[in-house]
């Protein structure tokens, strides 16, 4: 029987009916049930529960007799999640940040994806655990005890501390590797293209259309955590197409830098695709993206692409200047799309017709790797090619130029 999960919606911002309904989309995304959702307009801040006394007493009339977790759609301290547990009758606490990282647990398939889950939780549950007693007793099952949560006994304050710097080393030569990675792909000349923005907008189903990978896709919110690298070529030209882990508004900060240098991998691009659902609320996806890349000093440039653009929502919308539409699913636009990745990262190539009269065909040999075909042509006096070569081989081919494209 799958977990049943009640929401309690604090009223702080006027988004707050979006955040509840991305709260649902989470409860779900975990494999649970939703059961419901209270509503409580904070004035000020209780010192004990959060809600405050009156609230939380109602609540606990409410779901009286209930097998429930109930999810506080925000962030709780140690003490306040225990206070509001004690309140509803010893009844499973969790806040936001538990419920997406259990979801991150169930996602990661990769080392270096497990590893910075498990960090993540363990630098989240320290601060909440009064050594072996009464918190760990309450782990229970369900969200929240994946990943390290079901070491139970084990995690006791010295443990978890040896724990987290044994995985802060791990993840350190993990990324000591990919900078050296990155930094080899930029020496050769490689194009990378980043899928960024909302979660479940379309990204991973992107990168399947465009270069036949088979990333796994859903309707769910956190679908795919691993960034996933897919070679396309445009003109003959290789891409390097990067899938990264989805944002979210309110996207806890400490998550955000839990996947940092995963996220800085794939961000350290030279084209980023801001990837927005046309048939939802675009505009609040495309702000939340672009503020979280301006958190992590992002200053690559972007082209906007609104996805499902196949759906009736998106006939008359307003996009922004310069969107490119797209339909992953059904294969539209994507024409349109390649061509304008090609074009934004036009200056890293030149295009040119070439001749290579044949007494230099040796020598024209051992260049050849360097460059991308076109169509060529054999005459008389040597052969005609048309090519894209990365800019930072031209000055090689100059002797061969004969016009550039």
């Amino acid at each position: 029987m799958s977990e049943n999960v009640y929401i309690i919606q604090p009223i702080e911002s006027p988004d707050y009916k979006i955040l509840q309904a991305e709260a649902v989309s989470l409860i779900e995304s975990a494999g649970a049930e939703y059961a419901g959702t209270i509503y409580q307009k904070i004035r000020e801040v209780d010192p004990a529960t959060y809600i405050g006394e009156g609230k939380a007493q109602e609540l606990a009339e409410r779901l009286d007799g209930l097998d429930v977790t109930v999810l506080f759609n925000g962030e709780l301290s140690p003490s306040k999640t225990q206070n509001l547990s004690a309140a509803l009758g010893g009844k499973k606490v969790i806040d936001r940040t538990t419920l997406i990282l259990d979801i991150f647990a169930l996602r990661a398939e990769s080392s270096e994806g497990k590893l910075q889950v498990e960090l993540a939780q363990l630098k989240y549950l320290y601060p909440r655990l009064k050594g072996k007693g009464e918190a760990l007793s309450r782990l229970g099952g369900g969200i929240g005890t994946r990943g390290p949560g079901e070491t139970k006994l084990e995690t006791d304050r010295r443990h978890i501390r040896a724990r987290i710097h044994t995985l802060e080393e791990r993840l350190k030569e993990t990324e000591l590797r990919r900078k050296h990675l990155s930094e080899r792909r930029k020496k050769d000349g490689v194009i990378t293209v980043a899928l960024v923005g909302y979660t479940n907008t379309g990204k991973s189903t992107l990168l399947n259309t465009l270069t036949g990978a088979d990333v796994f896709t859903k309707d769910a919110l956190f679908a795919t955590l691993d960034p996933t690298a897919r070679t396309l070529k445009i003109e003959n030209v290789p891409f390097l197409f990067v899938d990264t882990v989805g944002f979210l508004q309110d996207l806890p900060h400490h998550l955000i830098e839990a996947f940092k240098s995963t996220l800085e991998s794939a961000l350290d691009c030279d084209l980023a695709l801001i990837v927005c659902d046309g048939s939802g609320e675009y505009e609040r996806q495309l702000k939340t993206t672009l503020d979280t890349l301006k958190d992590m000093d992002f200053r690559s440039p972007y082209l906007v692409v609104m996805n499902k653009c196949d759906l009736p929502a998106c006939s008359d919308a307003p996009f922004p200047k310069g969107a490119i539409c797209i339909s992953a699913k059904e294969k539209r636009g994507l024409d349109a799309l390649k061509a304008a990745v090609f074009d934004a990262m036009k200056e890293h190539f030149v295009r040119a017709e070439l001749f290579i009269p044949y007494e230099k065909s040796a020598e024209f040999r051992t260049l050849r790797p360097l460059l991308y075909e076109g169509k060529n042509e054999y005459l008389d006096d040597g052969e005609s090619l048309s090519a894209v070569i990365p800019i930072i081989y031209a000055d090689k081919f100059k002797e061969f130029v004969r016009k550039s494209l």
